[in-house]
């Protein structure tokens, strides 16, 4: 079942020793409410520079796998946990690419989530990936306005017009199915 996944990877992280404080990395996948945490990090970031949150969003950053991950960034917050879900990413040209023959889903590599003013994020060729939770990429509304499985739409680098993923039904989860 998707739990026993889920608990698998919360031991693993606990195992490494996830205990010492807040973490360098977060991994997203093992927050129950994770809008809570997106707002969290939007609030540190207006707190920090006394700007409006209502004028803040997100750049995303996937990152290399060589970067040196033993500080935080100085805003924002990098998280990992994700699986890419109809294409996977070249880690090469640091983009989003066509899967891999028989392989349905791709680790995503660590991506820094970088508030800033709306203005401020840069124009380039991205795509709004959606983030679910789950695979079944369906949910309710909770009592708080929250779909119970979307979590999020990130921009993430792309080399491919919008619509080539849409058609793909190309989507980030935080967790799959065992």
């Amino acid at each position: 079942s998707s739990h026993q996944s889920w608990r698998k990877q919360w031991y693993q992280r606990r195992v490494r020793g996830c205990d010492d404080g807040v973490p360098n990395i977060f991994w997203v996948s093992g927050f129950y409410f994770t809008q809570a945490f997106i707002t969290g990090v939007k609030q540190n970031y207006a707190r920090k520079y006394t700007i409006p949150i209502d004028t803040l969003s997100f750049d995303y950053e996937v990152m290399r796998e060589d970067l040196d991950t033993s500080k935080p960034p100085d805003d924002g917050a990098y998280i990992n946990g994700l699986f890419v879900d109809g294409a996977r990413w070249c880690r090469e040209k640091m983009v989003l690419a066509e899967s891999t023959p028989k392989v349905l889903f791709d680790t995503m590599p660590m991506i820094w989530m970088k508030p800033m003013k709306k203005l401020d994020i840069p124009d380039r060729s991205i795509y709004w990936c959606p983030v679910y939770k789950t695979s079944e990429r369906r949910g309710t509304l909770s009592t708080t306005g929250h779909s119970t499985n979307f979590v999020i739409d990130m921009r993430i680098a792309s080399d491919k017009p919008e619509m080539h993923w849409v058609l793909r039904g190309l989507a980030l989860l935080c967790q799959l199915d065992d």
